[in-house]
């Protein structure tokens, strides 16, 4: 290619950030990987989802038609491998692969038994391998769709899925109104219950998912799918990542709760880990064939000391096979809508962002000796299929998130344009910048100017998530934003019987704005954990042996939101509220916004975004009777929504109608104020937040 034709390449990216054009040679440079890659695959493979679509290969698959089982495995370095299991009692010699290639493939045929599979659905079964050194090693299928805790040894076993009626799928991917932005419920079906147990699939879809709806979240993120060992691990310490985790039931069970979600307008992405790898050995990958290079890179370079686990070999043509089948298998197989990749910032740098601190300068993102371009060709190459599926799927568009905390450049633009195709990141900046808050100032400390940088200092054209607090901050160890304001008195002083406390009346008013401005202000895209939204009393904790193997806190306590003596009550209608404001008005899925007022000594904010005029009084004690506030359209506003009526907490000390029964008006005069073309008089009382809209525009 001519050194034109190069810079097409990322023509997109420089035409959004110029000063990036220093930087072109490393921009290209992870271009034309990309491109090098797709065409090996396209010659070798016929097509990148053909390349992906090795699920339906590699493993051990049931043939219905000729009753036949075929067994496909890439495994190098080893002298011979058999299939062994409950159907042929463990015999080593019974049913041994044959070599495909010098490779490392190994093919089998079974052919039925009697008429029937000669492997019984969901019987146990095990890969054995005989080592160049004579020793003889069983290993879980690295394909295997269902894998289960053996009750005397606790490790994982692997079984053979083939159900005689597999769930078939009624609804199709739900198309998401153009002005709706990305509303996201962050999901943990095991903790999805009150009761201390693990729930299930059949009890999220009965349960959590009417919750869901009825607040009016569009996407459900759902964590801890693939399979996990560890059940404290999260779901981030990954041992079988093609199998669902089995703790919640079967896959026809998952696949009609994501069905179920589909009918109710809802998608659902899967929090996926490429990142790394669980370090079992057993049930996991970790020396699958006697080696340490098995998909991972050797040595030092394949461990991640902070998170002890495995590192993947982005640059392995087998480890592309594995993880791109992997996405493609989700989409097909479970009709998941795209994905949150969990540790990007782990992949994107060969430090790991271990003790990294970012400040910004691009040559930390440029930089070979910093950079992983392997791992970001990997990605590139996954969001290259999503949008090869996408065309099979008319058009739909998957949904890719990173979990970055860099800021890398170009992360969140298209491949066409010289990104790596992400569709958004987490904003990490704001759940901490709002607990270091909450945590070590007062309320007359707050600072204004830097609350609206950090939400609003984001990169131009690629779009970000905010949110408050995700599962990281729920977790033991830290606190939640409520429990930060009120841990105190949240099992004292929660009941509308008692008369309302400093601590708790603040920490329901501060609860409802600190989320209001995140969601308004912070990004294109919204996320919040499950519980959080109505202020979950208790932080989150797995059963491990440092606190008896309880599951007390591994819970949400959906039944204090069905109390009516409870004031959780008032801040999940917040909540809904807020989140159906989108809905209405299309407040995400729009242009940044103009914040024309930051006065640090009243506490108060006022800015616009699509339309809609956000007036936030932070004062811990002064109210406003006739408050200026700039606004850019004339017209007559109404109150569209306030943080401080009876329904969410508050004190209703705004007469939102007036004595004739009509909705209470603001006009506007053509007094220009804080850059604004126009201005209005409100009243905005103390820790009170207010949302304007032109009568003409109000949705009911």
């Amino acid at each position: 290619m001519s050194a034109s034709d190069n810079m097409a390449l990322i023509k997109g990216a420089l035409d959004l950030d110029p000063w990036l054009e220093p930087y072109s040679n490393a921009l290209i440079s992870r271009q034309l990987q990309f491109r090098k890659w797709m065409e090996q695959l396209e010659q070798a493979e016929g097509s990148l989802s053909k390349f992906a679509t090795s699920y339906e290969k590699y493993g051990v698959h049931a043939n219905k038609d000729t009753k036949e089982i075929d067994a496909v495995l890439y495994i190098p370095d080893v002298d011979s491998v058999s299939l062994v299991g409950e159907f042929n009692d463990w015999n080593a010699d019974s049913h041994k692969l044959n070599r495909v290639n010098d490779f490392g493939l190994w093919q089998l045929t079974i052919p039925p038994v009697n008429g029937n599979f000669a492997i019984p659905h969901d019987s146990t079964y095990k890969i054995m391998m005989v080592l160049p050194s004579g020793d003889r090693i069983y290993r879980l299928d690295p394909w295997v769709t269902r894998a289960t805790p053996n009750k005397e040894t606790n490790l994982y076993e692997g079984r053979f899925w083939n159900p005689e009626h597999e769930y078939k799928f009624k609804n199709s991917r739900p198309k998401i109104a153009s002005h709706d932005g990305l509303k996201i419920y962050e999901a943990h079906v095991g903790i999805s219950s009150p009761d201390p147990k693990i729930a299930s699939y059949k009890e999220f879809l009965e349960n959590t998912l009417p919750v869901i709806h009825q607040l009016g979240y569009n996407t459900i993120q759902l964590m801890a799918i693939m399979e996990h060992a560890y059940y404290a691990s999260f779901g981030y310490q990954v041992t079988n990542f093609f199998a669902i985790s089995s703790r919640y039931g079967t896959p026809d069970e998952l696949k009609e709760l994501i069905d179920h979600a589909h009918s109710l307008g809802i998608r659902v992405l899967l929090d996926v880990v490429h990142s790394h790898s669980s370090k079992n050995v057993d049930d996991g990958l970790n020396n699958f064939n006697g080696t340490d290079h098995y998909l991972f890179h050797g040595g030092g370079k394949g461990n991640h000391d902070l998170w002890d686990s495995r590192l993947f070999n982005y640059s392995n043509y087998e480890t592309l096979r594995f993880l791109l089948s992997n996405l493609k298998f989700f989409v097909d197989v479970y009709n998941f809508d795209g994905y949150r990749f969990d540790g990007v910032t782990s992949m994107l740098y060969t430090h790991h962002g271990l003790g990294y601190g970012f400040s910004g300068n691009y040559n930390e993102y440029f930089n070979p000796d910093l950079v992983d371009n392997d791992a970001i060709t990997y990605l590139m190459l996954a969001h290259e299929l999503l949008n090869e599926i996408s065309k099979r799927e008319n058009n739909f568009k998957f949904i890719s998130i990173a979990e970055d905390v860099s800021g890398m450049p170009t992360l969140c633009l298209p491949v066409n344009e010289g990104g790596v195709g992400f569709d958004y990141r987490l904003s990490m900046a704001i759940p901490d910048m709002w607990i270091k808050i909450l945590k070590h100032l007062s309320d007359d400390e707050w600072d204004l100017g830097n609350i609206v940088f950090t939400l609003t200092n984001r990169r131009h054209g690629e779009k970000c998530i905010s949110y408050c607090e995700s599962h990281d901050q729920a977790l033991v160890g830290d606190k939640t934003i409520a429990f930060w304001l009120m841990d105190k008195e949240m099992y004292t002083n929660m009941s509308i019987l008692s008369p309302y406390t400093d601590v708790v009346s603040r920490g329901i008013a501060l609860h409802k704005m600190i989320r209001l401005m995140t969601f308004a202000l912070g990004g294109e895209g919204y996320l919040n954990f499950e519980g959080n939204e109505f202020g979950h009393p208790e932080w989150l904790d797995f059963p491990r042996e440092g606190n008896g193997e309880s599951y007390h806190y591994a819970r949400r306590q959906f039944n204090l939101i069905k109390d009516d003596l409870l004031r959780y009550k008032f801040l999940f209608n917040f909540d809904a509220a807020m989140i159906h404001l989108d809905t209405k008005y299309g407040i995400l899925d729009s242009s940044q916004a103009y914040v024309s007022l930051k006065h640090e000594g009243d506490k108060v904010c006022v800015f616009e975004r699509n339309g809609l005029l956000f007036i936030f009084n932070f004062h811990p004690t002064q109210s406003f009777p006739d408050y200026k506030v700039g606004v850019e359209t004339p017209g007559e506003y109404q109150i569209v929504l306030n943080s401080d009526a009876e329904d969410f907490g508050g004190f209703s000390r705004i007469e939102e109608t007036t004595a004739d029964g009509k909705k209470l008006s603001f006009f506007t005069n053509p007094d220009p104020w804080n850059n604004r073309a126009n201005s209005l008089f409100t009243y905005i009382p103390s820790r009170t937040a207010l949302v304007l809209q032109l009568k003409d525009k109000v949705v009911n």
